[in-house]
């Protein structure tokens, strides 16, 4: 039986995270491992619609950052529990598009809530399960804003709320990023978003292939 593992895409908005996630889960398949691939927040009826609250609501604006907190853990809890804890005991990979290094960066570093809490907070969602190996993809943030900015919606649909933050939000999400992979070098890596995606893919590649 393949052994499970977990596996997880980072990075601010528009780096291609999407995108890689599906190629690599498509590449993984056919070189026969069982995968499962998921995203947060989402992953389960419940998640999503708190990815609607989170994202798309208009009772999300003005939303603090401890409820935004709250939230996505909630989501992450239930994913956690409902998919990723049985996938890996089947011995299935679990590809993740974000995990709760989204929210040590996001809430924590950008929106300034103490690093302490957002651990705690992390501990109370999803205790012991975490990632094998963390793929954060780099690019330049306002690149990367832009680049989320043009992508297509459906005519008349709201605005992404996680998309409008301002410039400097998004430097010190890619600088908090960039920080953690320095501090957990075994488990984070950086992988550069620039290029096509066949050449981000190839990246990314080399660095699953050693915890497989």
């Amino acid at each position: 039986m393949t052994t499970g593992r977990f596996i997880t895409l980072e990075g601010s908005e528009g780096c291609g995270k999407s995108t890689q996630a599906a190629i690599l889960a498509r590449r993984l398949r056919d070189a026969g491992h069982p995968v499962i691939e998921t995203r947060e927040p989402g992953g389960t009826p419940l998640g999503e619609e708190i990815r609607h609250l989170l994202k798309f609501h208009a009772a999300s604006r003005g939303m603090c950052p401890e409820a935004e907190l709250l939230l996505f853990s909630a989501s992450r809890a239930q994913l956690v529990r409902d998919v990723i804890r049985p996938a890996l005991a089947a011995g299935t990979l679990i590809i993740c598009d974000r995990f709760l290094d989204s929210s040590t960066m996001y809430q924590g570093i950008a929106r300034g809530l103490p690093h302490q809490l957002v651990q705690h907070v992390h501990t109370l969602a999803v205790g012991d399960t975490l990632p094998n190996l963390t793929l954060v993809l780099d690019m330049d943030p306002e690149k990367a804003r832009l680049r989320a900015m043009r992508r297509p919606r459906p005519a008349g649909g709201p605005e992404d709320r996680m998309e409008a933050e301002p410039a400097e939000f998004y430097r010190n999400v890619a600088e908090g990023y960039r920080a953690l992979a320095a501090a957990e070098p075994r488990r984070v890596r950086i992988v550069s978003a620039e290029g096509p995606p066949d050449e981000v893919a190839a990246r990314i590649w080399e660095e699953v292939r050693h915890v497989l």
